[in-house]
């Protein structure tokens, strides 16, 4: 999987529906662009824990996780448990969220 490569397809697959005259230009929106990703019908993530330290999506959902939440652990995921899971739930809820307003 890489995030790049879905957003690619993903506008390949609206400009080939442009071009058979399935739609036009200017009906191009984000919901058309979510919804030819690989994760059509799903709902963004509110929420990604990132583990082993790093601080990067290292090309995941970027489209996806553009209003989400990030928890960073230094824990590897074999190492991660319930309890470093209810930890990040808990810093979730204590924030703020504005979804790209201020």
């Amino acid at each position: 999987y890489g995030g790049r490569d879905e957003i690619i397809k993903a506008i390949k697959s609206i400009a080939s529906d442009v071009q058979n005259g399935k739609t036009e230009i200017n009906e191009i929106d984000e919901k058309m662009v979510s919804n030819n990703l690989y994760t059509k019908g799903q709902p963004d993530p509110d929420l990604l824990i990132r583990t082993s330290g790093e601080l990067r999506l290292s090309n995941f959902l970027p489209w996806q996780l553009s209003y989400s939440e990030f928890v960073f652990s230094p824990k590897y995921w074999p190492e991660y448990s319930n309890s470093d899971l209810i930890e990040a739930i808990i810093e979730y809820q204590k924030r703020t969220r504005k979804f790209g307003a201020n």
